[in-house]
Formats: C-alpha cells, sequence, structure tokens
C-alpha cells in the first residue's frame, strides 16, 4: 500500500471514529463511543504508517542520489 493510500485511510478511519464517539455519546452508548475510539485509533496509525513510508522513501533517494 502507498503512503498516500495509508494517509487517506487513516484519515477516513478517524472521520468515521469520531462520528461514532460522538454518536454513541449522544445516545448514552458506551459500546459504540469505545468502537469509535479504536477506529480513531486504527486512523492514526495508518496516517502515521504512511508518514514513516514517506520519510523512508526520502532517506533512501537522499542516500541512491535520488530526487
Amino acid at each position: 500500500m502507498s503512503s498516500t493510500t495509508d494517509k487517506l485511510k487513516g484519515l477516513a478511519n478517524e472521520a468515521v471514529g469520531n462520528v461514532k464517539q460522538a454518536a454513541g455519546q449522544v445516545t448514552g452508548n458506551d459500546k459504540l463511543v469505545a468502537e469509535g475510539k479504536v477506529q480513531e485509533l486504527k486512523g492514526e496509525a495508518q496516517k502515521t504508517a504512511g508518514d514513516v513510508k514517506d520519510g523512508a522513501k526520502s532517506l533512501a533517494d537522499k542516500i541512491t542520489g535520488k530526487h
């Protein structure tokens, strides 16, 4: 998976997670709040993975002299 794909999926999971948390809070559904938090954290991890891939590619390009 490319770094851009990771970042986009991460953003989507964060957004859905936030919506679930809000809906759970409004309805008093603690399970939905927890599911939303898990999904939000998954999204944050995906975004971080994308950032790491970008950093690794940038470092590899510097080492090999590519721009």
